[in-house]
């Protein structure tokens, strides 16, 4: 999160008042507030002042000089510098002109990809505020953002390798559209349907890339008086296409995400109610819950649901309102999915139900922010019938609860749940809070489920800043705070890790939020306190009681990690990553209690704690840093007292211990000694001016210690200088209280109680500074003087060669410089020297800015940050050239440098990570409700010093000096040694200081490239593999091997590729192989096409001039001459030219090569006749690559053809309707394929208007209908050798070779991979260019191969020569009509004998080549294929796998078509109609198959006409009427066909099942892929699915019974209209009365998932309501047993998901039921068999039985009111006679096993005597008795 987004809601007046307009000339558009809290507030105007006046003048002169780069990107650079600075700190006029010229900048239409994303992500940003700048201020037009977006997403030379994007663009351009999306003109909505409508056919891929560019451009925000030329000219059209569509297309997703954003830009101006029911049952669909136990998943359902995001928003958005239906849905969609947040549930639809509860509260939450707290702006405001209610709110909280408390203990975590709660906790306290407490209770007294503990705790947490401050809802909620910290304690624990960090972040959050002081004392005092007033104080005294009590906890906790023993030996000198965490936890909770605490209970707690650190000596590494943690903590929050004890002790003791002087040179220290020197460096670590008293004592303990011999020592004695230095010169706020002003006041004054969870006030923050005063400066330098300098000059003399030292003492040294330095990082001025000049040509300055920080630099002194550059120089030079294995030194060296070059006072990573950690803790306790910046003291503080430590950081783009040229050169030379750690670190520091200087990369560069030249025989195998690892970079950081810069490019690639040819190098060594792997993969993967044309238009130049003049801050800066400008011009027009010059070199790697294709520029003749040599050379990769590149290349010689517009209605002699039609109309006629007037002459070819694109036509005409123009204007044809351009004359001599046309053909027919290669668009690009280049020169060489090939069945051999004919087809496009006819001739028969000679492994090559051939080409063109394929598919020649393959192809090319074809579909039905009782599988299959493309053009959208191709309703009639004699039998219907046709006509019946086996293929392939399902003609198939489908789950069944299932399951599943609902129930009641029972049982299973997935279609009509209820209640009663017990099941299911409710009717009709009295037994003889017929009394006995059983089971997780009553109901049948005693048992050992989780809690609803029955009934009786 970029620092310039923070700024949210609305601001109250500036601190200090706002300044008027006069005194700055203008008002700012919106600040970042936290910089007037700045100690140094008042400077930063004229300072940003400055900047801008130089942004405006830098960036408009750039631009009118035509310079981008470097000029024009630099300063857009540096405003996106400013903006995180200072927020938008310009007027409004400014920021308008700078959105217009970025705009037209990103528009610029060959810009550079890499520089249009860096302007898009500064224009994203300008315009991120919507508020500010209202319709009237800024308009944007539509269409250039349109034609980059077409240009980039949609390209159409991507594939072909002449561009290359990276994979952020598509992000970026998205952000880009719906950021300007709100400023589109108001007429954009209509032109942009008029744009896109043609493309809206839903059998193409171009409705996907319609509804694409509906969804990211429609503008929604348009004010109501708008809306007629806004959403209301697509709403209804749209809106119906997606209630119609049933099968979830791919683009139904983006249509529901259009829906959302309309819904929440328009809440109250569209009435939603009549779709809510289809909206609800939808998105139910979309989270793919399962149902029933068999159920088979539709693939496309998974991949294309919903986004569960953009479903709340548009949930969100229909809320409120008068009719309250959505809450209504809403409650009803939580009943039915709540017992899937069980935890004992568990699958993959979890993690999206998660995120339903977790986004659904916070869009909530951010609706009523937007309705009651934000401050109104030019948005449309909630009109007041709509806003929500308070009883709204409780009615949406109330249904969500339930599944959120059951989520807490979900497997995946508490996460989601902890976040829905903290948001629901903001609207309604007292419904959500209490249960979480009931939760939280228990969870703290069990010792045995420690996760419940971490579940309810980490709730807890969320909900706190609403439970601690009560307010008017829930005014007890404090009164629970501390028992709940009290009983949170024990969770120090030290055996349970995660235990331990959730109570310290438990404790620290309440601390936070509540002073903790004890007020007691007031209700002496006070009268006037409320009840809960009164009990709060008298329980805070209990407060000091907490925080001894908690501090014995931690003692313990450290004393458990002390093991002395093996810590000393185990020479680790880091803690474990546990322990660190734990150090955390307890050093930042333990600070946050003694800040939040009173003077009181402060000064027992310091005491406490300096008691424990003398009195025992702890080692230094775990337990020695947690007490010295400790001990800082509470020096921070009180200097003065706490220092009075420490520092004396400390220093005596140090100071004793070290009298002897033997003691400086002991290797291994006394222990106490160690100790308190930890002790002293970490105490030191507060406010400055405190220090000062004590500096006599520190100077001299740290002259005794610095030069310790012992490495532990001198270490400790470093940081003591390091701390010392910091605390002195940095600037930071010295207190984090949650009050301004401590607690310190007498109780009649101030009563902290009020102040409980309070805001901070970001108006009187009071923050107080540490600022260096001059004497605190003075004291830093005179340490500075007194050790540093020291150092510095054995160092100089060591790096002199005049003195000996020892590593370790060189070592030591270097510490101590190292902590100088970064002790006194923000003391020393940055390096001077003069600035490289000359590395990148520029007209505009180039000029850095300076921040002030808060102190001014003393250049009166030596500045010894250069003084430290010099010595360590000198001393690097020493160690390498004399003793290169030091490598602790050289580590230090490194970490210097790096320090020197970049450290100003803080680090990046560590601002990174804490801005990371801000984040997450503003996260986990704002207030989203009100907004407003709300936010607890300590975190607006912190979020102040950030700002603070931001500014220190921005000297990033420092101008690059000669120093630290030197000092690059040498992290070079250390990145090339011989050790690959000290080459590791040093690369990365390296990378760090490339990233940070301007333009330095290409002065470093040739340095680098200097190590791999291939003839220098002095590189060692270490220094190449550094230079490679220099190149390439690491994941961050700038990749050298890849700038955007072609003149580094230019150096760096042939470079690479020549260092192959070193002699010295054994380049076989697999690191190295690797290196250059990896680096070829990062250049392939990071690579875009760089720009070459630079030239910007005309607008845009006019726009920056207006920059450059606009004032306020003016810049004074003369405007630009002609003479200049022109200057720029001829610059910009050198750089076009120049960047056609990299083309010197031969043998670059052909990678590479073809990365430098471009679709704006044709490649030099030398590089094209590489391309094509290489289509023939040995290795196979080369090929590949050569063969993509040459079809680049031939599409770049591609001649242009001439297109003419045309009146599409004048073809058809029509005239154009009036409203949308789409389909098949009289004016589209024209375009459907016609055999009888197929042009089959020249004269008729002519006169023939093709249009080529499948979509044309078929929803509308577009404005501009293009077509291409007559044979005679077209580019000429048949030219000769001589025509031709010298580019292609060298692909012509190569293809007119013989031996180079039949060398080619050998390597495309060699095998790649066996068996896994595949029809390849590339090779098939390479012909199609060939053949639409050349037309028909090479067919007669490529002929005789051809017929060859075809001859030949192997299956690379059948690829190739399926490619060239496929490209042979497509190029064949522009052939004049002797030349097609010609082409057909020689194609008919090669393609018969292909077809002929199919095998399995080929159809799928075949079948694509086909497709390919037909895919966007007018059909009456290609009438030739289409005869040939229809004219006898299923001949029976060859056997049944030539005919399904036959049907395949034919397949492939007619779906291409799409609907264009209506006569040879008809055709084909027609055909096939008799063929439909095949007797083979795969002919079935196929055939399946192919009805469903037939049948694909007859859709039931909205506006369609109805369609000219064949059509379902007919169809199935035809099929039923031979499927009578099926339908008509009772018996069973077995599989009895033979598989080999007997002789003779087989009955009726055989016919029948045979095409039944058909239909059910066809209605299977159909689920996944039609539009809209035929629900009225499948009806009609239902009752014999019903009685065929098996009941058991059985894989042996017979193919016809599978099938009969697996469709039945399919069809359950599908999505009703409401006009279906009472056909499907008319046959499912007449099914229930069926004889067989395997269809009772069926009709069962279906309706359980017919209901779930159709549920508020279903819930919208009582009638089908109560047939359901009637049809389940009568199955009950089934003669059956099967029957009746899956009808109790469905019954459960339907109670379960509260589609029916458990009323009192109900409950009786089966309680009636039980009573029925069963027969008396008869005696009966020893011959008699006893009846298997159960007898009628019996059965309606079990049905009661069954159906309280049902209510039972239908709620596993609770006990409703009825539920123990039912229970000794049921109990009284125990002893029945079977089934009775059977059902009876298994519904208690499932209650028992649902209930048994939470038994404790059930245990409330039953009483005494029911639960004695109850033990008796769930112990299980002895089975032996």
């Amino acid at each position: 999160m970029e620092p310039a987004e923070r700024a949210g809601g609305g601001d109250p007046p500036e601190p200090g008042g706002r300044p008027g307009p006069d005194s700055r000339g203008f008002v700012p558009q919106k600040e970042i507030v936290y910089n007037k809290l700045l100690p140094y507030a008042e400077r930063l105007d004229a300072e940003s002042d400055l900047q801008l006046a130089q942004i405006k003048s830098n960036l408009g002169r750039a631009v009118q000089l035509q310079e981008l780069w470097p000029g024009g990107l630099f300063w857009t650079r540096k405003l996106s510098t400013y903006i995180r600075l200072y927020g938008r700190k310009f007027s409004k006029e400014d920021h308008v002109l700078f959105i217009k010229l970025l705009y037209e900048l990103v528009s610029i239409p060959k810009l550079e990809i890499s520089m249009m994303q860096g302007f898009a992500r500064l224009l994203i940003n300008l315009l991120k505020k919507k508020e500010l700048l209202s319709r009237d201020d800024l308009e944007l037009p539509w269409r250039p953002l349109y034609d980059m977006v077409e240009r980039i997403l949609y390209s159409k030379t991507e594939h072909l390798g002449l561009n290359w994007f990276p994979n952020s663009v598509e992000n970026v351009l998205k952000t880009l559209v719906k950021s300007c999306r709100p400023y589109f003109p108001a007429d954009a909505t209509a032109e942009m349907l008029e744009e896109w409508r043609p493309l809206m056919c839903p059998f193409d891929v171009t409705m996907q890339k319609a509804i694409t560019y509906f969804e990211i451009f429609l503008p929604t925000s348009l004010p109501p008086e708008l809306h007629h030329k806004g959403f209301k000219l697509w709403f209804d059209e749209l809106i119906g296409l997606w209630v119609s569509v049933q099968n979830l297309p791919q683009w139904e997703g983006q249509l529901v995400n259009l829906f959302a954003r309309l819904a929440t830009d328009n809440i109250g101006y569209i009435d939603w109610d009549p779709y809510v029911p289809k909206i609800f049952t939808r998105i139910l669909r979309s989270l793919n819950l399962p149902v029933g136990s068999s159920q088979v998943l539709v693939p496309r359902f998974l991949t294309n649901a919903y986004d569960i995001g953009h479903a709340v928003i548009w949930i969100t958005a229909m809320m409120g309102g008068p009719s309250k239906l959505v809450q209504k849905h809403l409650a009803g969609l939580f009943n039915s999915i709540t017992s899937f947040y069980h935890p004992s549930n568990n699958g993959r639809w979890l993690n999206k139900l998660m995120k339903l509860l977790q986004r659904l509260p916070n869009s909530v939450v951010r609706r009523l922010h937007r309705e009651r707290y934000k401050k109104p702006s030019w948005l449309t405001p909630v009109p007041d019938s709509h806003k929500l209610t308070d009883q709204d709110v409780t009615d949406f909280v109330r249904c969500i609860i339930q599944p959120v408390l059951l989520a807490m203990f979900s497997k995946t975590g508490s996460l989601e749940a902890a976040q829905a709660l903290q948001n629901l906790a903001l609207m309604r306290p007292e419904l959500v809070i209490p249960p979480v407490l009931e939760r939280t209770y228990p969870a703290l007294e069990t010792l045995t489920e420690p996760h419940q503990l971490t579940a309810t705790l980490s709730c807890v947490i969320g909900v706190a800043r609403s439970l601690v401050s009560g307010g008017k809802w829930f005014p007890e909620g404090p009164t629970h705070m501390l028992p709940l910290l009290m009983r949170a304690l024990p969770g120090v624990d030290p055996n349970d890790f995660s235990k331990c960090m959730i109570t310290f972040q438990f404790i620290a959050t309440f601390s936070t939020l509540v002073p903790l002081v004890d007020c007691s004392s007031v209700l002496q005092e006070r009268s006037d306190l409320t009840e809960v007033e009164r009990e709060l104080c008298s329980a805070t005294a209990e407060f000091e009681d907490f925080v001894l009590q908690f501090m014995d906890r931690c003692f313990g906790l450290i004393e458990s990690s002390t093991l002395e023993q093996t810590r000393e030996e185990t020479e680790t000198e880091k803690m474990t990553h546990l322990e660190s965490l734990v150090e955390l936890g307890l050093s930042s909770t333990f600070s946050t209690i003694l800040t939040q605490c009173s003077k009181e209970i402060f000064m027992v707690a310091l005491q406490k704690v300096f008691n424990f650190s003398i009195s025992h000596i702890f080692e230094t590494r775990v337990a020695g840093r947690m007490v010295a943690d400790m001990c800082r903590a509470a020096v921070k929050c009180c200097p003065e007292e706490s220092l009075k004890l420490f520092v004396p002790h400390c220093c005596s003791v140090i100071t004793q211990l070290t009298m002897n002087d033997d003691v400086l040179n002991e290797e291994e220290l006394d222990k106490e000694l160690l100790w308190n020197l930890q002790l002293l460096s970490e105490i030191t670590r507060v406010d400055g001016k405190k220090l000062l008293l004590y500096r006599e004592q520190l100077v001299k303990i740290l002259q005794r210690t610095l030069h310790l011999t012992c490495k532990q020592g001198y270490t400790l004695s470093c940081n003591l200088l390091h701390h010392l230095l910091r605390s002195t010169t940095l600037i930071y706020p010295t207190e984090y209280c949650s009050v301004p002003g401590g607690f310190d006041k007498p109780p009649s004054e101030y009563f902290p109680i009020k102040d409980w969870g309070k805001p901070g006030d970001l108006w009187n923050l009071g923050i107080q500074w540490h600022v260096p005063s001059s004497e605190e400066v003075a004291f830093a330098f005179y340490l500075l003087d007194s050790f540093l300098q020291p150092e510095l000059i054995k160092l100089q003399h060591c790096g002199d060669g005049e003195l000996e030292m020892s590593r370790d003492d060189i070592l030591q040294s270097l510490t101590i410089v190292h902590n100088c330095l970064i002790g006194s990082g923000n003391l020393l001025p940055p390096l001077k020297g003069e600035p490289v000049t000359n590395l990148v040509p520029s007209m505009v300055s180039l000029e850095e800015t300076k921040l002030y920080t808060g102190l001014e630099y003393d250049l009166s002194r030596e500045n010894h940050r250069e003084a430290i550059a010099r010595v360590i120089r000198k001393l690097l030079n020493h160690i390498l050239n004399n003793s290169e294995d030091d490598t602790k030194s050289l580590f230090l060296i490194i970490k210097v440098i790096g320090d020197l070059l970049q450290f100003q006072g803080s680090h990046k990573h560590e601002f990174d990570s804490r801005w990371k950690s801000f984040n997450l803790v503003k996260k986990s306790m704002e207030n989203r409700l009100h907004g407003k910046k709300q936010h607890i003291r300590a975190l607006l503080i912190d979020r102040v010093m950030l700002q603070h430590e931001l500014r220190t950081l921005t000297v990033e783009g420092c101008e690059y000096k000669r120093i630290h040229q030197d000092m690059i050169r040498d992290l070079l030379r250390l990145s090339t040694s011989s050790y690959s750690q000290v080459r590791n670190k040093a690369q990365q520091t390296f990378f760090a200081a490339l990233g940070a200087y301007n333009f330095c990369c290409r002065d470093i560069i040739p340095l680098v490239l200097e190590f791999l030249r291939p003839d220098r025989q002095d590189v060692t195998q270490q220094q190449f593999k550094g230079a490679l690892y220099c190149l390439l970079g690491n994941h961050s950081g700038v990749c050298l091997a890849n700038l955007h810069d072609w003149d580094c490019i230019v150096q760096t690639w042939p470079a690479i590729v020549s260092s192959g040819l070193s002699k010295a190098m054994s380049l076989e060594k697999p690191s190295i192989v690797r290196l250059f792997d990896d680096l070829a993969e990062k250049i392939h993967r990071q690579y875009e096409t760089i720009g070459l044309d630079f030239s910007i238009p005309k607008s845009c130049v006019e726009i920056a001039e207006l920059l450059q003049q606009s004032k306020n801050p003016s810049s004074n800066q003369i405007m630009l001459s002609s003479e200049e400008i022109k200057e720029g011009l001829k610059r910009q027009q050198e750089k076009n030219a120049d960047a056609l010059r990299p083309w010197k070199f031969e043998h670059i790697g052909i990678g590479l090569l073809s990365l430098l294709l471009r679709d704006d520029r044709v490649l030099p003749l030398r590089a094209i006749r590489f391309f094509v040599e290489n289509l023939n050379h040995d290795a196979i990769v080369v090929r590949k690559m050569a063969i993509s590149a040459v079809a680049g290349i031939l599409k770049q010689l591609k001649r242009t053809h001439k297109k003419l517009t045309i009146n599409p209605y004048e073809m058809g002699g029509y005239s154009k309707p009036t409203q949308i039609l789409a389909g098949d109309r009289p004016d589209n006629h024209w375009l459907h394929y016609d055999s009888k007037s197929i042009p089959r002459t020249k004269k008729e070819w002519e006169s023939s208007c093709f249009v080529e694109k499948t979509h044309w036509g078929y929803y509308t005409w577009p404005q501009n209908m293009v077509v291409y123009a007559g044979v005679e204007e077209q580019p000429k044809l048949g030219r000769s050798r001589e025509d031709l351009t010298e580019a292609e004359q060298i692909v012509f001599d190569h293809f007119s070779d013989p031996k180079f046309v039949e060398q080619l053909i050998t390597f495309l027919s060699l095998e790649d991979r066996k068996g896994k290669d595949k029809f390849n668009p590339r090779r098939f690009c390479l012909f199609k260019g060939i053949f639409r280049n050349f037309d028909d020169a090479f067919l007669p060489i490529l002929k005789p191969h051809l017929e060859r090939l075809v001859a030949d069945s192997h299956e690379s051999t059948q690829r190739c020569v399926a490619e060239i004919i496929a490209g042979l087809i497509r190029g064949s496009k522009h052939w004049t009509f002797e030349k097609v006819e010609k082409l057909w001739e020689l194609l008919c028969p090669l393609l018969r004998t292909a077809l002929s000679n199919i095998t399995v492994e080929t159809y799928n090559d075949w079948g694509t080549c086909i497709a390919t051939s037909c895919e966007s080409r007018d059909p009456r063109k290609l009438h030739w294929l289409f005869e040939l394929l229809l004219e006898s598919p299923l001949s029976g020649e060859g056997g049944s796998f030539v005919d399904a393959c036959r049907l395949y192809v034919l397949q492939g090319g007619l779906a291409q078509q799409e609907w264009r074809v209506p006569e040879l579909l008809h055709r084909l039905l027609k055909y096939l109609e008799p063929k439909l009782t095949q007797v083979y599988k795969n002919v079935r299959e196929r055939i399946g198959s192919v009805l469903t493309y037939i049948f694909m053009i007859d859709v039931s959208l909205p506006n369609t006409a109805p369609t000219a191709s064949p059509r379902v309703p007919e169809f199935t009639a035809r099929i039923l009427d031979k499927l009578k004699p099926l339908m008509d039998v009772d018996e069973e219907i077995q599989n009895h066909v033979m598989e080999e046709n007997g002789i003779g006509e087989e009955d009726e019946r055989t016919q029948g099942i045979k095409l039944l086996k058909t239909i059910l293929k066809w209605l299977m392939a159909s689920a996944g892929r039609s539009f809209s399902t035929a629900v009225t003609e499948q009806l009609q198939l239902l009752p014999l699915f019903f009685k065929i489908a098996p009941v058991e789950n059985d894989n042996s069944y017979d193919e016809l019974k599978r099938d009969a299932k697996l469709c039945l399951s399919l069809m359950s599943q599908g999505l009703l209209y409401p006009h279906q609902v009472p056909l499907v129930l008319q046959v499912l009641k007449q099914t229930a009365r069926s004889s067989s029972w395997h269809a009772r049982y069926t009709v069962l299973t279906y309706l359980q998932t017919m209901v779930f997935y159709n549920l508020f279609i279903f819930l919208n009509n009582e009638d089908a309501v109560k047939d359901i209820r009637w049809l389940v209640i009568s199955l009950l009663e089934d003669e059956q047993l099967e029957v009746r017990e899956m009808a109790a099941t469905t019954l459960s299911g339907l109670l379960q998901c509260n589609f029916l409710t458990m009323d009192s009717p109900m409950q009786i009709h089966f309680e009636q039921l039980c009573k029925t009295k069963l027969p008396k037994k008869r005696k009966r003889d020893p011959g008699f068999v006893g009846d298997t017929i159960p007898s009628a009394e019996l059965v309606k006995r079990h049905a009661g039985v069954l159906g309280l059983g049902a209510c039972v089971l239908s709620s596993p997780y609770d006990v409703p009111t009825w539920m123990p009553q039912l229970l000794m109901n049921l109990s009284a049948h125990l002893n029945d006679p079977q089934p009775i005693e059977m059902t009876v048992k298994k519904t208690l050992s499932n209650f028992r096993r649902t209930h048994h989780d939470n038994w404790q809690e059930h245990k409330q609803q039953f009483t005494d005597d029911q639960l004695l029955v109850l033990t008796d009934l769930l112990v299980s009786p002895c089975y032996y008795a």
